[in-house]
């Protein structure tokens, strides 16, 4: 039977993956806090729907950093998909080349950015900064030849991240598996996180391309503003879906903070525990100008290849289209503030 929502499908795919794999994708830094608060975090946020509007069917087009997309959804940057499916990121590329939506392209895709390009799919490539600048343009350069459409950077990882679901650490890929993206060796951990990278880094980059540059992992209001001060075209409030430092409070607790800080003169995106369409509209009643989902389109491409990540895709944005209309807003890009309010009785518009 055809997994009728998101959470139904991260159970299917939990029973077809190995319980290491499961863990790998499912899991998070530690405890696990992070991970469990940005879901949870959904959940304390009640939405107030407006009556009588006469705002007919919704509009789910948006326009984001000079593309169409047919949804403010994106799909996020997630490594080794070949783990989760033969075909990998191809199957991923050609559902959001399907779906209407921007696919962020993972450093560590396990299908060369050039290949994923041939999908159609409107790709943005998502850059781990390495101290070795050289080496940084190289991917620059294939990434502007390969018809990307942005560069994703990636800001919150100085260092490797510490997990404990899975007890045998994923030191390598299979026998046949690869990152093409860094040229092709099996051991997964060629890419250099440092904490000495800084603004003066987002400073060279922004001097050395023309493409929109995007700074994924914010969640303080002054490195909003610094971002939108050293060039960035827009951000994305995450903590890496906690993966990364646990204890980090949940994006969408972050987001009206953010989107404060930047006042409008970039967009701000946000990823994190986004499972249903309710969630999308939260959002972007927060402030947000789309979501971006990553684990979802995992258990989508695991279930079914590109059918299973298509079928994600619709079912998010069938969500969304039934809860903004229930809402009585006409449009995703005009969610008012005062559709979202904090669970209790002491809630008010």
């Amino acid at each position: 039977m055809e997994p009728v929502n998101l959470r139904e499908y991260e159970e299917a795919a939990r029973e077809k993956l190995d319980p290491g794999l499961y863990g790998y994708f499912a899991g998070g830094a530690q405890d696990e806090v992070t991970l469990r608060a940005n879901e949870a975090a959904f959940r304390r946020l009640m939405l107030v729907p407006r009556v009588l509007t006469g705002a007919g069917e919704p509009v789910l087009d948006v326009t984001t950093l000079g593309r169409p997309a047919s949804m403010p959804v994106l799909v996020a940057p997630s490594a080794f998909h070949r783990l989760a499916h033969p075909d990998g990121e191809l199957a991923t590329g050609r559902a959001a080349a399907a779906a209407g939506v921007i696919m962020i392209n993972a450093m560590l895709s396990t299908v060369a950015m050039e290949d994923v390009a041939v999908t159609g799919a409107t790709l943005w490539f998502q850059l781990y900064l390495q101290p070795d600048l050289g080496y940084t343009e190289y991917l620059v350069r294939r990434a502007e030849a390969a018809g990307c459409r942005a560069l994703v950077i990636t800001v919150d990882s100085p260092a490797l991240r510490t997990g404990e679901r899975a007890r045998s650490a994923l030191l390598e890929l299979p026998p046949g598996l690869s990152c093409p993206n860094l040229g092709g060796a099996g051991d997964i951990r060629q890419v250099t996180l440092s904490p000495e990278l800084s603004w003066q880094h987002v400073d060279w980059l922004r001097g050395i391309t023309s493409l929109p540059i995007v700074l994924k992992g914010i969640l303080h209001p002054a490195d909003a503003a610094l971002a939108v001060e050293h060039g960035a075209d827009a951000v994305i409030v995450s903590n890496h879906g906690g993966r990364q430092l646990d204890t980090a409070p949940a994006t969408v607790d972050r987001l009206p903070l953010i989107a404060a800080a930047v006042d409008g003169r970039v967009p701000v995106l946000l990823d994190g525990g986004v499972r249903r369409g309710t969630d999308v509209v939260k959002a972007l009643a927060l402030g947000a100008h789309a979501v971006a989902v990553g684990r979802p389109v995992v258990w989508g491409l695991t279930v079914g290849g590109a059918e299973g990540v298509s079928h994600v895709l619709a079912t998010l944005r069938a969500e969304l289209a039934n809860a903004l209309t229930l809402c009585g807003v006409g449009s995703a890009g005009q969610v008012p503030r005062d559709l979202v309010v904090t669970e209790g009785p002491a809630a008010s518009p």
